[in-house]
């Protein structure tokens, strides 16, 4: 959580942005991150 804070800080996103969007992109990065990991199972 702490680099996704500061990543948005560096891209000059405010810090409530970046927690009102964190939770659906950290949604979107497991489902991607779970993807990946069962492509690599085959």
């Amino acid at each position: 959580m702490g680099a996704a804070l500061a990543l948005g800080a560096a891209l000059g996103i405010s810090l409530p942005a970046i927690a009102e969007l964190l939770p659906a992109l950290e949604a979107v990065m497991v489902r991607r991150v779970n993807e990946q990991i069962a492509a690599n199972r085959d």
